[in-house]
């Protein structure tokens, strides 16, 4: 989990990230019909910043892809798209709250912080059921979510996976972390 003080890729950095996107985005075309790649590619561009925190999605393991555009904005919405919770996000507590309550056996981190320093947000229950309309995710892992402020607030987070072909959304506190579960983002471009 890189934290980079530039936000910017190379030139060399942007071409491979492109053709890596690219190529998820045509072999994936049932997750964002209607959209077209030099479009996105073009708009990626013209956003330094976001196209280097889809490079820091994708060193993560979330394989990002485009899953809608946004008709007030025009901004393309991608989403982690990989089969399982990021394999580079996880075993991580919910927040910093959680982190610094923990009085022995810390995590490395937390997910709310990591997602920040890549300049993506995790996903919402909402959105993390959007995702599931558009294959079938986290069979073996779980993705920690965005928490409302009454659970959090009473030392609760919230997590969500698939099992029994039914998508689940459970609650643990926030300080608990497992191997098995990680955190997917979304970004807007």
């Amino acid at each position: 989990m890189a934290k980079a003080l530039k936000k910017e890729l190379s030139s060399k950095q942007q071409e491979e990230l492109f053709k890596v996107l690219k190529a998820r985005f045509e072999k994936n075309m049932n997750r964002h019909k209607g959209i077209d790649w030099p479009k996105v590619q073009a708009r990626l561009a013209a956003n330094k910043e976001k196209l280097w925190s889809l490079h820091e999605m994708e060193a993560t393991g979330g394989e990002p892809d485009v899953v809608s555009q946004d008709r007030k904005t025009g901004a393309y919405v991608f989403y982690d798209c990989s089969a399982e919770s990021p394999k580079d996000r996880r075993s991580l507590c919910y927040d910093r709250a959680a982190l610094d309550g923990r009085k022995e056996n810390k995590p490395k981190d937390n997910a709310m912080e990591v997602a920040a320093a890549m300049g993506a947000a995790l996903l919402t229950e909402e959105q993390y059921r959007e995702l599931q309309q558009l294959g079938k995710f986290d069979l073996k892992t779980s993705s920690w979510i965005q928490t409302p402020a009454e659970i959090r607030k009473l030392g609760g987070a919230i997590f969500c996976d698939r099992r029994y072909d039914t998508v689940f959304t459970y609650h643990n506190g926030a300080e608990s972390y497992y191997a098995a579960r990680g955190f997917r983002c979304s970004l807007n471009v």
